[in-house]
């Protein structure tokens, strides 16, 4: 138990982390996802067919190899993400904007986008045709029938699949230890290395936080869910 007490800190700072990358990769990933489905439920072949090759290689490329490259591999070569940097502040009190941390939130963004887009697009599919056909009759063009018409719908049938993504992605944000992000798993790993004596405690204490996040993001998105269904 001491090495818990003792570490509240780095306990702290560690999901902090956590729940940060979780932030801006949802983020993220819902604005990439949705421009992803409509492109590929798009009236434009090369957009289409664009989109859906996007959406099989980064989808079934391990999401471990997705954070190497973009964590480690793309700064040697000159990309350091500074756009990231810009929309992201550069630190937190003992939080610090990292390449490791940029490239973190950039593969997490790009992997998850492509769940995203497919939870979006059963949505879409769930969508009456003849809804959209009536938009574009009345002069709506495709953006607008999207907007209006069937996005709205889309996220409303698509919202259990939705919450299931993004309860993956908090889960994945652990796969960041990998790049040396200082967030939960990786504080985790530190403290088992450094006390083994309190292995029982640090593992439950952290399992149990992870078990309360995990269940917030339920229940915002079951919140959602029934309020959307009654409007």
């Amino acid at each position: 138990m001491d090495a818990i007490t003792d570490n509240y800190q780095l306990i702290v700072i560690s999901f902090a982390t956590t729940i940060l990358l979780f932030v801006f990769a949802s983020i993220g990933s819902l604005l990439l996802g949705t421009l992803l489905v409509a492109m590929r439920v798009g009236p434009i072949a090369v957009m289409r067919r664009a989109a859906a090759t996007y959406v099989v290689l980064v989808r079934n490329t391990p999401l471990l190899l997705i954070l190497l490259f973009f964590s480690i591999a793309a700064p040697k070569i000159g990309i350091n993400f500074q756009f990231v940097r810009i929309i992201i502040p550069t630190g937190w009190g003992d939080i610090r904007m990292t390449n490791a941390f940029a490239g973190a939130v950039v593969g997490l963004t790009l992997y998850t986008a492509t769940f995203v887009c497919e939870a979006l697009r059963s949505g879409v599919n769930a969508v009456p045709i003849g809804q959209a056909e009536a938009a574009r009759a009345i002069g709506l063009p495709f953006s607008g029938v999207m907007r209006n018409v069937v996005l709205p719908q889309a996220i409303r049938a698509g919202l259990p699949p939705l919450a299931s993504t993004q309860i993956a992605l908090l889960k994945n944000t652990t796969v960041a230890l990998s790049v040396l992000v200082l967030e939960a798993a990786y504080a985790l790993k530190q403290l088992l290395d450094a006390n083994p004596g309190d292995r029982w405690w640090l593992l439950a204490v952290f399992a149990g936080i992870f078990v309360v996040l995990v269940e917030l993001v339920s229940l915002i998105s079951n919140r959602f869910e029934r309020k959307w269904r009654i409007a």
